[in-house]
């Protein structure tokens, strides 16, 4: 099964200085493993669009897009938060990464495609509705779901995110909003500091020590994710699809492996296919160890393919 894949050269040089995990190199490592993986001939190849004004202004403040805008600088870095740094062409690559995510839901809305990935920089699901935080400048899958909505007229939209950080910007955009079920696992205590003790019924959360591994994560989507998703029905399946619990990646400190990611995602495509005629929309969030986040990945988007 092809499975689109949307990208975009302007993804390559949005840079937040030397030795900044969030780097480049991130994309050329997934891209070399797809090729070599044999996953290359399989991927419908699409160049991003960049979002419209109108479809960030459904998840942020008008106030806070102009910011974004007015800080992008000429030349050198200019910080929006303690790590989160544009370099000239930052504005471009947020942009692009947004109107990614619109064209994949356009693309499995209208048939195009049934599936599709975004490989894209930078992440999105910190950005909150007024602020940027975590590498993230506009929450990518936030615009994504608000699209759907808008555009098809979807009534539910299910958003499963396993980042190893907590979505606080996808939590804080839609939350107590019923059109949308947020479900997400991250390590606990751990940045952003939040998300353990939400109490909203559009939101699942899961938080999970430091040390957690396949039988934890598991169990979290097994008696959490899976329920709640059977329960809303959705329309629509959209990932945030952070790799950086991975053990190898020392961002954090959970123990997943690739297995842990294959199976997840067969979960989710088997809920996709009984709920949601097949369509699904996954888009890379963290992941920080350039072997591990390429291996993953590529079973990630094996799995979306049907592949085992």
């Amino acid at each position: 099964m092809a499975i689109g894949f949307i990208t975009h050269h302007s993804f390559m040089l949005h840079n937040m200085g030397d030795y900044h995990p969030e780097c480049p190199e991130r994309l050329h490592a997934i891209n070399d493993r797809l090729i070599s993986a044999g996953v290359e001939p399989y991927l419908y190849h699409r160049e991003a669009h960049k979002v419209e004004r109108e479809q960030l202004l459904r998840v942020h403040d008008s106030d806070y897009i102009d910011q974004v805008f007015e800080t992008s600088p000429a030349d050198g870095f200019a910080y929006l938060d303690g790590d989160t740094a544009m370099c000239p062409d930052t504005l471009d690559a947020a942009l692009f990464a947004a109107g990614a995510n619109v064209q994949a839901v356009d693309m499995v809305m209208t048939g195009q495609v049934k599936k599709t990935f975004c490989a894209v920089r930078p992440p999105g699901h910190h950005a909150e509705h007024n602020r940027a935080m975590g590498f993230c400048f506009f929450n990518n899958v936030a615009v994504a779901a608000a699209h759907a909505i808008e555009a098809y007229g979807l009534e539910r939209v299910a958003i499963v995110d396993f980042d190893v950080h907590h979505g606080n910007g996808t939590e804080d955009i839609f939350s107590g909003n019923s059109k949308v079920l947020f479900c997400s696992s991250f390590q606990h205590p751990f940045y952003p500091g939040s998300g353990a003790d939400t109490s909203v019924d559009n939101i699942v959360n899961c938080p999970l020590p430091a040390g957690a591994g396949s039988r934890e994560f598991r169990d979290a989507v097994s008696t959490a994710f899976v329920p709640a998703i059977e329960a809303f029905k959705p329309q629509l399946i959209l990932i945030s699809a952070g790799f950086d619990a991975h053990i190898s990646d020392d961002m954090a400190q959970m123990e997943l492996h690739e297995s842990d990611y294959a199976w997840v995602t067969q979960q989710l495509c088997s809920l996709v296919d009984t709920y949601c005629e097949g369509k699904v929309v996954s888009t890379l969030e963290g992941g920080y160890s350039l072997d591990a986040l390429a291996r993953c990945v590529t079973v990630h988007v094996k799995r979306l393919m049907g592949q085992v």
